[in-house]
């Protein structure tokens, strides 16, 4: 936690009650067991639901926070990629914020729920992934599917361009599924300087050896299958 509370301490506009509280929050969110909620987190720290609750209200520049976290982690001569997914979280009631109909790639089929878009810098020669910003995709419900499908594509584009600035400098390929071969997604990525490269997992599967249930996750692939070189 070292790491931690030295970036902590970095980042302007933080009081020392916010720092103290992320701090034993990462520590709480890595010891405790079941759900990370709020009645739980204070099962297992010195810090009430309701102050919980409080600190949680309190902004937070988390892309800020992993910058810094990429930039101490990470060896400046490693091949470092960018990659851009999303991830769907099942979730059913009808009161929640941002509930829609995503594409849950597990079931192969949209489904009512929640989605977050992650934008992550991967590690190649350690084949590790580190997160750089995620944000929650707007739902758009109310709009008719190819309306959704614009929508959520500029959100996806908007994303990237907001966060470009705090990818390493070293990063020039920029890794998506096929889900992004949009041309209006692919024009801003060329756009920032990147070259896209689009990560195939059924290939994936033939190259690596994976089968039946074993699928790899987006991380996986980009892990096992690097990028292309000399393109």
């Amino acid at each position: 936690m070292t790491i931690v509370n030295d970036i902590l301490q970095q980042m302007p506009g933080l009081g020392q009650p916010q720092r103290k509280f992320l701090a034993t929050l990462f520590v709480t969110i890595l010891v405790l067991r079941g759900r990370v909620n709020f009645r739980n987190l204070s099962r297992y720290c010195d810090y009430s639901e309701r102050t919980i609750a409080r600190q949680f209200r309190e902004p937070f520049d988390w892309p800020d926070f992993h910058q810094r976290v990429l930039m101490m982690a990470l060896d400046p001569h490693a091949e470092l990629v960018s990659a851009h997914d999303a991830s769907f979280l099942p979730k059913s009631g009808k009161q929640t914020f941002g509930l829609g109909h995503f594409v849950n790639g597990c079931a192969s089929r949209a489904e009512r729920g929640l989605e977050i878009s992650t934008l992550a810098v991967v590690d190649v020669t350690r084949r590790c992934a580190l997160t750089l910003a995620v944000a929650q995709t707007p739902p758009g419900e109310e709009a008719t599917k190819t309306a959704q499908e614009e929508t959520r594509v500029d959100f996806y584009k908007q994303q990237l361009h907001a966060h470009r600035h705090r990818l390493p400098p070293s990063v020039t390929y920029h890794c998506v599924d096929g889900y992004y071969a949009k041309k209006k997604y692919s024009d801003a990525v060329m756009s920032l300087d990147l070259r896209s490269c689009q990560v195939n997992r059924v290939t994936l599967l033939a190259l690596i050896g994976f089968h039946g249930r074993n699928w790899p996750t987006f991380a996986q692939q980009l892990v096992f299958t690097g990028f292309p070189r000399g393109s």
